[in-house]
């Protein structure tokens, strides 16, 4: 922890006192109000002053470290959140044994993020080392600029620190019932201070994407709300909370998979087995807003500068799209396949093994459409036997509508696929089954054919009307999806159940498949993190301060994958030892006795039990 606190300072020292005569006015860049300069301009670069070892590129070093920084931050983010939210669960529920095993859960969890936050701290010091070592200019710029909030983002840290050991050392001396809510209140301020954190760091990265709150010359003009609030803080805010929730649920889904396909006991395995499926809902919440908050930050890029949305989704970084939607598609495939395994705890799981083929084909029909490619990137020689940018037949169907259409259509057929998981093994009793039955069936119909007409009406609007067309698009899912939940729960009500879930009783490629989930997440949070920064081109901060090194030039595409890769795998590496270093001082489960459904905000983790409502 100590470690990191030099990182706002460091920079702070290497801070300039460059700034315009007091009297001087100059105008905000984005926001066009005056004001007085009162920071260092930006350096116009100067080849000389990037120290070079050799032949070695410094970006790859940076980049390398800036990754895994990335990945253990949002780690270490997420994962107090769902020990807060698995306490309340524990508070709440009128199960004695069940609170405490959400307890205990919550706990061993907490156990992984402080050995993560320390290895998070080594690895930002030796971020912050690398970047004043290789690009002093760029720090000392941006220590300047950034001087009024590096003791807040000082502060901030330490109380995030210090409240999470709090809340880890406090876990037995506050376990009276009446002290048990403080110490849920404690866990809930140490989230608070980790998003604010997060919100700081973005203010960083967009300013560097979009500047605001300078001059021309890149100097500070005395107000911090405009140095923050760049044109892309809000959508990268949004962007990256909900990444970093989907990271955090991703190291649950693996450590779930580990520890079951380790374990020694059926109890073990059931008990893993539960919280997987129970985490695998929540990185699925985290999921299925992030095409929506992926489409504002990318509007939001076109609306700050037309060329840089050009270069990353029409140009240089094309490509990568198409690779990111690959993922995305994957994932979606990878979800799907996991509930079906899990038709394998319940009985009567087999009446729908004939619309799985159906769900695979549709998800595979989507997933076509989506990687479909508007534009790519093409030699003159390929531009000129096409006769224009677009391919005269792929290029007329890889419009945004489309795409959007796809990806709407991929989320109402896996909460389709959940319906029919949790209807498995129960026979629907109420009165007003054909009826509701046929509302469900109207409700996927319709909603299903309206995403599908819009997407086929994009190809005959223009561009700017084809845009709005994602909000129908967005609302149509939303409704269906949550119309859809809800009747199906109501239709549940009183239902005959035919046989318990029997937790521990999943296939060793259904958690192989889960492990596969996690890794595809950290994967593409890698991929997407480099087209952001690479949508920059040669600039350390946008039409500020270029970048006049000699490794300025964006790599190739196979460089990046090969990159990203190594990334992930490393991070990975990392993740199963803390995995092991954790497990090593692991009590034993207890034992659970078996509760009403009614009872339990999750599914009790015993062997066999009712399904959860």
């Amino acid at each position: 922890m100590l470690a990191l606190l030099v990182i706002p300072f460091g920079a702070a020292t290497l801070a300039g006192s460059d700034s315009g005569p007091a009297d001087e006015t100059a105008t905000d860049v984005y926001y066009q109000t005056p004001g007085v300069p009162s920071g260092p301009p930006a350096p116009v670069g100067d080849p000389l002053t990037y120290p070079r070892y050799g032949s070695l590129d410094n970006r790859t070093f940076v980049w390398f470290v800036t990754q895994q920084h990335t990945y253990f931050g949002g780690f270490v983010l997420a994962l107090p959140i769902f020990c807060v939210i698995l306490e309340f669960a524990g508070l709440v529920t009128r199960n004695r044994a069940a609170a405490v095993r959400y307890d205990q859960t919550a706990r061993d969890f907490l156990r992984v993020t402080l050995l993560a936050m320390s290895l998070t701290a080594v690895v930002g010091s030796l971020m912050l080392g690398l970047f004043i070592w290789f690009y002093p200019s760029f720090m000392k710029y941006m220590g300047g600029t950034f001087k009024t909030m590096m003791p807040v983002y000082a502060f901030i840290f330490n109380a995030e620190a210090l409240c999470l050991i709090a809340y880890y050392y406090t876990w037995n001396r506050l376990a009276t019932p009446a002290l048990k809510w403080c110490h849920a209140a404690l866990g809930i301020l140490c989230n608070v201070f980790g998003a604010v954190l997060l919100f700081l760091a973005n203010s960083w990265i967009a300013f560097m994407m979009s500047p605001a709150g300078v001059d021309a010359q890149g100097r500070f003009l005395g107000n911090v709300w405009h140095l923050m609030h760049t044109a892309l803080w809000n959508p990268l805010n949004v962007h990256r909370f909900l990444a970093d929730i989907m990271s955090g649920g991703a190291v649950v889904l693996a450590y779930a998979s580990y520890r079951f396909l380790t374990s020694k006991s059926e109890e073990e395995r059931a008990y893993y087995d539960w919280v997987g499926a129970v985490f695998l809902i929540v990185t699925v919440i985290a999921l299925l807003p992030m095409p929506f908050a992926g489409y504002w930050l990318m509007k939001s890029v076109y609306a700050f500068r037309q060329s840089m949305g050009v270069t990353m989704m029409g140009g240089l970084l094309t490509w990568l799209f198409v690779v990111q939607a690959l993922l995305i598609g994957v994932l979606f495939l990878g979800i799907n396949y996991y509930l079906w395994q899990c038709m394998g705890r319940l009985q009567g799981g087999k009446r729908y093994e004939q619309a799985y083929k159906y769900l695979v084909l549709g998800l595979t029909g989507c997933l076509f459409v989506w990687l479909t490619p508007h534009t790519v990137m093409m030699t003159g020689g390929e531009v000129k036997a096409m006769g224009g940018a677009q391919h005269p037949v792929v290029g007329n169907y890889g419009v945004m509508s489309a795409k959007n259409g796809a990806v709407n259509l991929m989320i109402c057929l896996t909460a389709l696929s959940y319906i029919f998981y949790r209807r498995a093994n129960r026979t629907i009793t109420v009165s007003w089954a054909r009826k509701g039955n046929t509302a469900l069936a109207v409700l996927f119909g319709a909603g299903m054919a309206n995403i599908l007409w819009l997407a086929i009406y994009g190809f005959y609007v223009p561009a700017s009307v084809r845009v709005g067309l994602s909000s129908p698009q967005a609302f149509t899912t939303l409704t269906v999806v949550v119309a859809g939940l809800l009747i199906n729960r109501a239709l549940l009500r009183g239902a005959v159940v035919h046989g318990s879930v029997v937790w521990g009783k999943m296939s060793v490629r259904g958690m192989v498949a889960l492990f596969g989930l996690a890794v595809s997440f950290t994967w593409v949070m890698g991929l997407m993190g480099y087209i952001r920064s690479s949508g920059r081109l040669a600039w350390h901060v946008s039409e500020l301060m270029p970048d006049a090194s000699p490794w300025a030039y964006t790599p190739t595409l196979a460089f990046a994958a090969k990159m990203v890769t190594v990334n992930m795998v490393v991070f990975w590496t990392t993740a199963l030892l803390l995995f092991w270093l954790s497990s090593r001082d692991q009590r034993s489960l207890p034992e659970m006795d078996p509760a009403p459904e009614n009872q339990l905000l999750f599914p009790p983790p015993s062997q066999q039990e009712t399904q959860p409502s």
